[in-house]
């Protein structure tokens, strides 16, 4: 099946004498790319606003309860930030690679009853199982996004209709079966967490991994492929996107000591892609921050904590839905702030001759555009005057000659 689009195999745009090996230094899309590397000072700036703004929650949750960040509530707070972190790291790599997963709350409802009917069998023979098939489920999910070539958000969305289907065989909140207790070991879950979130950032701005992760993102018209290899890195991208899911379901009911709702977990995706977005990841795909997406998980964390300490019913509707729209406003920011400096392109390295080049390079060929080349112009001859001839001076004069 043709993933290739049309043109992709061209050495140079026609326009441009510049080779193929350069354009792909200097644009992230040798066909359509913009010039230049993108700005990551924009998601800096937006990270410290974040930073700020998790100090103040922070600082104002211990002065409410300082009891709620200590000892055993310190260490709910933190596996509760580990199961939201990885549901949000679930919908932002999949939002990095332009192929949405709104399928990641009801996958983390499924797995949170499948571990709560299942927990006494022990974590491996329950964790296994839920993570196989959310694997399996992630595949054909994929399969459907690139083969047939359609919207991530429509096709995650028909998955997420599908897991609903089951979840509603249960009538009653399932009460967690298993004695497995992750507060014990809550300082390495979130440390794992961290590393984890850290260093996806940092990688993601590397233009080379960025532009491969972001790779399914369109250029021109959506409905054109962009080829096997954004093909591939999407598939996976939703792969990992539906185990991590699984993860962060399992997690958030091992921590909670009350029965796991058979709810539609619609608003856990709402919950996801907000922090998602609010940690400075693109709605359009490819572009994010470096810190953001721990910084946005804790503040989001920290505020229920707060919230709740102060008497405030807010559900995950209510906060996810205030996260994403604060999250469209970072994505425009992102979008317009983020993108290459107009007019100032980077200059093309020069070429060697490719094959016996040991650093010297080849003259550039000169233009014929003008040959033959055009001579000097000559200045024109100046008039003579024939009164001021010579030979009115020193030739023999006729009135002489007839007078002798």
């Amino acid at each position: 099946m043709g993933y290739e689009e049309a043109g992709r195999d061209r050495s140079a745009e026609p326009s441009s004498g510049v080779p193929a090996a350069v354009l792909d230094n200097v644009f992230d899309d040798p066909t359509h790319g913009e010039p230049g590397r993108d700005r990551i000072g924009v998601h800096l700036g937006w990270e410290l606003l974040l930073l700020a703004g998790l100090a103040v929650v922070s600082w104002l949750l211990w002065r409410e309860d300082p009891a709620a960040v200590r000892d055993e509530n310190l260490r709910t707070l933190l596996i509760d930030a580990v199961g939201l972190g990885l549901l949000a790291l679930a919908a932002g790599l999949s939002l990095r690679t332009a192929a949405p997963n709104l399928a990641v709350g009801p996958i983390a409802v499924a797995a949170a009853l499948h571990y709560a009917e299942q927990g006494d069998r022990g974590l491996p023979e329950s964790l296994g199982p839920a993570v196989a098939v959310a694997a399996v489920g992630g595949l054909a999910l994929a399969l459907a996004v690139v083969v047939l070539h359609v919207p991530g958000w429509a096709a995650s969305l028909a998955g997420a209709a599908a897991v609903v289907v089951y979840i509603e065989r249960r009538s009653a909140p399932v009460l967690v079966q298993g004695d497995y207790d992750p507060r014990g070991s809550a300082g390495y879950l979130f440390a794992g967490f961290a590393a984890v979130a850290v260093l996806g950032g940092l990688f993601g701005a590397i233009r080379a991994i960025r532009r491969l992760v972001g790779r399914y993102r369109p250029i021109a018209d959506p409905a054109r492929r962009r080829g096997a290899v954004a093909a591939v890195v999407t598939a996976a991208a939703l792969v990992v996107s539906t185990v991590l899911a699984a993860l962060a379901g399992i997690l958030l009911a091992a921590n909670d000591p009350g029965p796991v709702a058979p709810t539609s977990g619609l608003d856990w995706t709402v919950l996801a892609v907000g922090v998602a977005m609010l940690a400075g990841t693109s709605a359009y795909g490819r572009r994010g921050g470096v810190f953001g997406m721990l910084l946005a998980v804790g503040l989001v964390t920290v505020f229920q904590v707060y919230a709740s300490e102060r008497g405030w019913t807010l559900s995950n509707w209510v906060v996810g839905g205030a996260a994403l729209g604060v999250g469209l406003l970072a994505t425009r920011l992102v979008e317009t702030l983020g993108r290459p400096r107009t007019g100032r392109p980077e200059r093309p390295e020069p070429v060697g001759d490719g094959t016996i080049s040991s650093g010297w390079t080849t003259p550039q060929p000169q233009s014929v555009d003008n040959w033959p080349p055009t001579l000097p112009t000559q200045a024109a001859p100046q008039p003579i005057d024939p009164w001021r001839d010579p030979r009115w001076e020193d030739g023999p004069r006729r009135w002489d000659t007839d007078e002798r």
